[in-house]
């Protein structure tokens, strides 16, 4: 047991590497660029309790992996029944229940477009960026088996964000991510971002979607023969900024891949599972035709981060039959080799079972409304302080860009460090706030109630206000 906090920071970062920081920050004792260190002893639904009893509201969902609160009793109870019972076995050659069972609902509640056959397989792997490289890999090796070799490239969006492996790294367009990585990466062609906040003046976020579909139109015109996939986050690009767009872009992206025999990835990793208003942002898309059902369906659909609850670490890739049969044949090279050792784990799988079991259970989707309409209000005063260029909202997701006097033309000068600013404003007031460069945003556990929106609402004003007080 670690003693005190000087103690346990001590000890912490003379062993510790922490992910996506710049460990000096932690080191610093006072000055713009500090970093507090905070160590968690327990969760508490939508809360983190502190070592030293401090409660902190949890109001990115620990890296938007939790849905229905820290310690969800039904969810904890399901995977220590299942680790009574099996924890781990390999999943080449053989198999077991919970993986089985989880697949079977995954397909049972994908997307589903009129028309088209139905996702009906599922390749497990054990986080985002793992399942995108399976689905990136899944299509270019599907067209070199059906003797397409020139189909090689894949187009992703400007400031889109799928991952930090090299693969992932690749069709992502978020410089702090890709930049030094550049020379190792696979060639990637970029279409502009539908995103509604680069909207010419005037121009509502539909033509705004519009008028991205069609530059990317032009670039499947020019490269269609040499593209084998298309990946993006429908709806939100969450690490880009929480950059929102027009559904009417994924129903003309789903039409533009058709056209040029392209498979569309569609990365609902963190916008799945009911963050937007729907189980899956796929489903907003408006109908193909007067009079037919809403939402578009991918071709490789990648699940992560709310699949377990925020639980354990899986990531499923959803493939339709035609890419599965792709790969079927005598020779092992022309199979999809692709692997890690906990491929399907147990716990995993049950984890995740019971999460979905709460969706069924607890009428989710209808609460989350009402708790995304009950963020609108809240958010809405905010609109009109003096540093917030953009409110955005998509379902549970809601983001505030912070520039310079509210002008989408003048962002603060990066070395203020306003983001980080209002995140330690933040968390002095118990509220975890975690920027995006100067954006700050909501994305809590469903759980949150009434009494946790209003502190939300008033830590971020008193947030903004302290980090912009220095402008």
């Amino acid at each position: 047991m670690i003693a005190d906090a000087d103690d346990w920071r001590s000890r912490d970062l003379a062993v510790l590497w922490h992910p996506c920081t710049q460990m000096r920050e932690h080191y610093l004792d006072s000055g713009p660029d500090t970093l507090p260190l905070v160590p968690i002893e327990r969760g508490d639904g939508a809360w983190l309790v502190g070592r030293d009893g401090r409660r902190y509201l949890d109001a990115v969902s620990s890296w938007w992996t939790n849905l229905f609160g820290h310690a969800e009793p039904r969810i904890g109870a399901a995977i220590a029944k299942q680790a009574g019972r099996l924890e781990q076995v390999i999943l080449a050659g053989f198999s077991h229940q919970p993986a089985v069972e989880l697949a079977e609902r995954l397909l049972a509640i994908a997307p589903r477009e009129a028309g088209r056959a139905a996702l009906s397989k599922v390749f497990y792997a054990d986080n985002g960026s793992a399942g995108v490289e399976v689905a990136l890999k899944m299509a270019f090796h599907w067209f070199r088996n059906r003797g397409e070799p020139r189909r090689t490239k894949f187009i992703a969006l400007e400031n889109g964000y799928h991952g930090e492996t090299l693969g992932a790294l690749a069709v992502g367009d978020v410089p702090l991510y890709r930049r030094v990585y550049a020379p190792l990466l696979a060639e990637c062609l970029f279409a502009p971002s539908p995103d509604a906040y680069l909207a010419a003046p005037g121009q509502s976020p539909a033509q705004c979607a519009q008028r991205a579909a069609d530059a990317l139109q032009a670039l499947l015109e020019r490269h269609g023969g040499e593209v084998c996939a298309l990946i993006l986050e429908p709806l939100v690009q969450c690490a880009g900024g929480m950059r929102m767009h027009d559904p009417l872009y994924l129903r003309r992206v789903r039409e533009l891949c058709d056209a040029h025999g392209v498979l569309l990835i569609a990365d609902e990793i963190a916008v799945g599972f009911g963050r937007t208003g729907s189980l899956f942002a796929c489903e907003q898309a408006p109908p193909a035709r007067q009079g037919g059902l809403p939402g578009i369906q991918p071709d490789l659909l990648c699940l992560s981060k709310g699949l377990t609850g925020g639980f354990l670490p899986l990531a499923a890739v959803l493939a339709t039959q035609a890419i599965y049969d792709g790969f079927l044949d005598d020779s092992r090279e022309r199979a999809f080799l692709h692997s890690h050792s906990y491929t399907g784990n147990p716990l995993a799988c049950a984890a995740a079972l019971a999460s979905l079991a709460i969706f069924e259970s607890d009428q989710v989707l209808a609460h989350n409304r009402a708790t995304a309409g009950r963020m609108a209000a809240l958010a809405a005063p905010l609109a009109a302080h003096r540093h917030v260029a953009d409110l955005r909202q998509a379902g549970m997701v809601v983001a505030f860009e912070l520039t310079r006097d509210g002008d989408r033309r003048t962002p603060f000068d990066p070395a203020l460090r306003v983001g980080l600013r209002a995140y330690r404003a933040a968390l002095e007031r118990g509220v975890v706030l975690r920027p995006l460069g100067d954006i700050l945003y909501w994305m809590p556990p469903y759980c949150v109630d009434e009494a946790q929106l209003q502190l939300l609402a008033e830590v971020t004003r008193a947030a903004i206000d302290e980090a912009t007080g220095c402008v």
